[in-house]
């Protein structure tokens, strides 16, 4: 078996032993926010692949279609973005002005199909930043009641708190 293979069920495992001071909080069920900002940007990212495979292959090509494997990438983050993986969350929402310089300079350039095209890429990928952000600012903003959580617990019970324990 290759470190690889062992890598995935190795940082799930849960920090545990003498030195941890706090359990691993545990993530609740999505809220329908996150739900909806989840749905958002992983059916906005297919739809922007889909479009890019479209555009480069079929409505308006350039040369020989070569620039379709722009789209690839686009592929990459969706098990991601449906897992709600923090981390492509963060990565995703920094690449995806790639697309959207992309579709503003071939917007103001091109005419024709190629021009409509561009800017569906714009509205498309600045879509995807959008319901990226939202994500990753629900998140964080749970985490934070989640640690302030335990203190609020320990000053209702008129117990010291945990590390003083």
């Amino acid at each position: 078996m290759s470190s690889l293979d062992a890598a995935p069920s190795m940082s799930s495992a849960p920090a545990a032993g003498p030195t941890s001071s706090t359990s691993p909080t545990s993530r609740s069920a999505p809220t329908a926010r996150e739900r909806g900002s989840r749905q958002l940007a992983f059916f906005a990212t297919l739809a922007l692949a889909v479009v890019c495979l479209a555009w480069e292959l079929w409505l308006a090509p350039t040369g020989r279609g070569t620039l379709a494997i722009k789209a690839l990438p686009l592929l990459l983050p969706l098990p991601g973005l449906w897992r709600y993986r923090m981390y492509t969350y963060r990565w995703v929402s920094l690449m995806i002005w790639l697309y959207v310089t992309e579709g503003l300079v071939r917007g103001t350039s091109e005419g024709g199909p190629g021009m409509a095209l561009a800017w569906v890429e714009v509205v498309l990928s600045v879509t995807i930043f959008v319901a990226c952000a939202a994500q990753i600012r629900q998140r964080l903003a749970e985490a934070r009641q989640a640690e302030a959580r335990p203190a609020d617990d320990d000053a209702a019970t008129g117990l010291p708190p945990k590390d003083a324990r």
